[in-house]
């Protein structure tokens, strides 16, 4: 019975840090401290370890002798390869769910945009956002397919927000409009292109403040 619960509880442990991280709440290259995150859980070192684990192979935090469990670092490497999978990958999707897209998912996948248009934050624009890509992608039906674009989707947003430091500006997404014009039009290689060319889309970020070192100046608009 302990390990069942030992299980849940790692489980709970995993994914609070890694909503942390993802957020920015605990830097690149941070320590994660086990009798730390132990005493804040109320948790026991065989369920804090096994959480340490999960995040190792979610890629969020990596294990370095002498110098404990520490948050992964990225740079601008890594944002480019996700960058290219997550193009492949919804350029997939997009093409399975091309036949189950209806006027109302693409009408919902417009509103979707004009939210993302109308954020006054990075973390509104980027739910928004990320709303508009799993609509095109989610009536593909291949679970597998969706379940692999998400833990992409996830990764941009961990980049996003390290990146994302100075104030944010609304933005007119006109990609996301064409690619729902062509949509509509029943232009689905034009829909592909523009997508792909989109979610590849790699730019220099605003200058971080002086006390935020970051791991590389970029944004992404996808």
């Amino acid at each position: 019975m302990g390990g069942g619960r030992d299980e849940t509880l790692a489980v709970r442990i995993s994914r609070t840090l890694a909503e942390r991280i993802i957020a920015g709440e605990i830097a690149p290259d941070s320590r994660l401290r086990q009798d730390h995150v132990a005493a804040e859980f109320g948790a026991s070192h065989v369920p804090v370890r096994e959480a340490f684990r999960r995040l190792e192979s979610q890629g969020l935090a990596v294990s370095m002798p002498r110098r404990g469990v520490r948050v992964a670092s990225f740079g601008l490497a890594e944002v480019r390869e996700v960058a290219e999978m997550r193009a492949a990958l919804e350029v997939l999707a997009l093409r399975h769910a091309v036949p189950n897209l209806t006027p109302a998912i693409l009408e919902e996948a417009d509103a979707a945009t004009r939210a993302a248009d109308e954020s006054r934050d990075v973390r509104s624009w980027e739910a928004a956002n990320r709303r508009f890509h799993r609509l095109l992608a989610t009536p593909c039906g291949m679970p597998r397919l969706l379940a692999a674009i998400d833990d992409l989707h996830q990764a941009s947003a961990r980049f996003l927000f390290a990146a994302w430091r100075a104030d944010w500006e609304a933005r007119t997404d006109h990609d996301h409009r064409a690619i729902l014009a062509s949509l509509r039009a029943g232009d689905i290689e034009s829909a592909c292109a523009i997508l792909g060319r989109h979610v590849r889309w790699i730019g220099e970020a605003p200058a971080p403040p002086p006390d935020r070192i970051l791991p590389g100046r970029f944004a992404i608009v996808g």
